[in-house]
């Protein structure tokens, strides 16, 4: 009788990979959870780099493991790790006031990323048109301040026309920042989608 030592591969090699850029992403969005400004114009919701890792975790992972990055992270701060902005953490982050930007961090990735490479697999950073990695960011950008203003309008109680006056037009001008910072890093040598 023989036994055949040959290795079984559980795991695929390319899933792998894709599950460990999905934490690393996840883990650099934390890893500034601290660093927020307070707007002058809307104190209620402040200004984080956040929302640039949601971004590049769109052009980078794709549509569906940049979400699965987002569901992580969001998972995290839900299980009590200080990572939403400020460092707070729980649900009632989640339910709160800002906690719609939140739940539209891993909708924004995908779009993001569904723009940025179509269905047909990852495209590399440098096929990517910049127009159309423009339409990614700022579609992306949309959902992200979309599903901010619903929430805080939600929690709020206050419309939807104020939500977005109080939440959403203040942030244009930073947003246009990093879009631009965004385009920016994908355009360097400085990440390669591998």
């Amino acid at each position: 009788m023989t036994t055949a030592t040959d290795s079984v591969e559980l795991v695929g090699e390319e899933a792998t990979g894709n599950v460990a850029r999905a934490v690393l992403f996840a883990a650099a969005t934390s890893a500034t959870a601290p660093v927020d400004m307070v707007h002058p114009l809307a104190p209620n919701v402040p200004i984080t780099l956040q929302t640039l890792w949601v971004y590049l975790a769109g052009i980078v992972l794709g549509p569906l493991w940049a979400a699965v990055a987002f569901i992580l992270y969001l998972l995290a701060g839900l299980i009590g790790l200080p990572v939403f902005a400020g460092g707070n953490a729980g649900l009632g982050v989640i339910l709160g006031p800002t906690g719609g930007f939140l739940i539209g961090f891993p909708l924004a990735a995908m779009t993001i990323g569904a723009v940025a490479h179509g269905t047909d697999g990852l495209t590399e950073l440098d096929a990517i048109p910049v127009p159309r990695l423009v339409a990614a960011l700022l579609a992306g950008t949309a959902v992200v301040y979309a599903a901010g203003a619903v929430g805080y309008s939600l929690v709020q109680a206050i419309g939807l026309v104020a939500a977005v006056s109080a939440v959403v037009v203040p942030f244009l001008p930073v947003a246009g920042l990093k879009v631009a910072a965004a385009v920016a890093i994908a355009r360097s040598d400085a990440i390669v989608a591998r």
